[in-house]
């Protein structure tokens, strides 16, 4: 089996949080994984799930479309039209960096406009 790529991974980890899938969520982050955004900074698998369980659970639906992703080594940036219950539109950048183990190691989240 081919190891996914950096990208294939970010894709993937968008999807099943689309999806609101906690489990996947567990499976794919670091324990040292340290995730912050323009409102939280948290360090640590446990805590990043709490957030991310708090996120699940104050959004009915999650729709994420993918406008370009761009890749290094160890990171990918994903630029992001998210549509929160069908109404709350959001443009983010997530850069995620993943481990060795192509577990995501950090997640920073940048949020932007939607004019170009």
């Amino acid at each position: 089996m081919t190891k996914k790529s950096n990208k294939e991974l970010c894709i993937s980890y968008l999807e099943k949080y689309a999806e609101k899938d906690l489990e996947a969520m567990e499976t794919m982050f670091s324990d040292d994984i340290i995730l912050r955004d323009w409102k939280i900074r948290v360090i640590g698998k446990k805590d990043a799930l709490d957030e991310t369980r708090k996120n699940f659970k104050n959004a009915h639906s999650i729709e994420i479309d993918v406008l370009a992703t761009y890749e290094n080594q160890n990171t990918v940036a994903a630029e992001l039209k998210i549509i929160v219950d069908g109404t709350e539109e959001l443009f983010v950048v997530d850069v995620i960096t993943f481990n060795s183990a192509g577990q995501i190691s950090s997640i920073r989240a940048y949020k932007g406009r939607g004019d170009d």
